[in-house]
């Protein structure tokens, strides 16, 4: 409450006006907390802005002020930092409306929010250098699948792999490794998906970015076409995928000459990034406390055995999840 009470007190200094209306908006999968606010002078209400909670002990706002800055400079509708105070770990926002592309999708309107979002991922990537975010390298792109043999396998599933079952895991790491890090590099967002695009104008508004970090040209395609939280049909993905592999081309982003050769990478990558999030589902139930996230787990897992089943590279993870799912 104290904590809260200090929000409102800060909101207050930068909105001014006799009283304030707040509410919780969203809280996400780290310790940020939203709360949407406006002030109100001579009983009205004026415009709606976020407040965005991130206490210091666990979170650093700057990342976020950089990249909104950064995304807002390639011309994508991200929020705008209006006020800030780090010390306390408080950010004024811009809104960008309550309205998620999750809400929104459906048959009819899917085609239309889908190629908006790959003209806003096309502006993000072209605006891309290195040495600015940092690196997806390998180390990075290891810790993100080791979480899947600690908390899944141990944790979750309370298995322990045998030596001949962790060598075979080994061994696909290692192959989807050497091909997330053998792609083109440009910025990723890192946690592009449905929960993270709002229904705006201009369309989409992005959320969640502070995580950006500089790596695989695929890596934001599969997190929004393998979504965690909603499924389409492969005809419907290689719709998508292929528009925005032509749009990129024609944009001069660096994508494979030969869409199977992009296709690849985009199912490859998107096993590392399912590995992560099992992982990291298992982690919020088990370490945080908290089981929303538990019932995405299934979908998550039949994107990874379908890509594993394909490849015959990647068979021994899909022969271990056979074992650990006791067929």
């Amino acid at each position: 409450m104290d904590r809260l009470q200090a929000l409102q007190h800060w909101a207050a200094q930068q909105l001014g006006g006799d009283a304030l209306d707040i509410a919780p908006v969203s809280a996400d999968a780290s310790f940020r907390r939203y709360f949407r606010v406006a002030s109100i002078e001579g009983g009205v209400k004026g415009r709606d802005y976020i407040v965005m909670d991130a206490p210091p002990a666990h979170e650093d706002c700057r990342p976020f002020i950089a990249v909104a800055k950064l995304f807002g400079d390639a011309g994508v509708h991200v929020p705008q930092v209006l006020a800030s105070d780090l010390e306390q770990g408080f950010l004024l926002l811009t809104d960008l409306g309550n309205t998620t592309y999750l809400s929104a999708l459906n048959e009819n309107s899917a085609r239309a929010l889908y190629l908006a979002s790959n003209d806003a991922l096309i502006r993000i990537q072209q605006a891309s250098r290195p040495g600015v975010l940092p690196e997806y390298d390998r180390a990075l792109l290891t810790r993100e699948l080791m979480l899947f043999p600690e908390w899944y396998v141990t944790k979750h599933l309370g298995v322990t792999l045998s030596e001949e079952q962790s060598g075979h895991l080994h061994t696909v790491f290692e192959r989807l490794l050497a091909n997330n890090l053998d792609q083109p590099q440009v910025f990723v967002h890192r946690d592009w998906h449905s929960r993270n695009l709002m229904v705006s104008d201009p369309n989409p508004g992005i959320l969640d970015f502070q995580d950006a970090v500089y790596g695989p040209i695929t890596y934001d395609l599969a997190s929004i076409y393998r979504d965690a939280y909603i499924e389409w049909d492969e005809e419907h993905q290689l719709d998508w995928v292929i528009r925005y592999w032509e749009k990129a081309r024609a944009a001069g982003l660096p994508v494979r000459a030969d869409f199977g050769d992009f296709w690849r990478d985009f199912e490859w990558m998107g096993a590392q990034r399912h590995i992560k999030v099992l992982g990291i589902f298992a982690r919020l139930y088990h370490r945080d406390g908290k089981d929303g996230y538990l019932k995405d787990m299934p979908l998550v897992m039949r994107y990874l055995r379908k890509v594993c089943e394909r490849y015959i590279e990647l068979k021994p993870l899909f022969h271990l999840l056979e074992e650990l799912e006791g067929k």
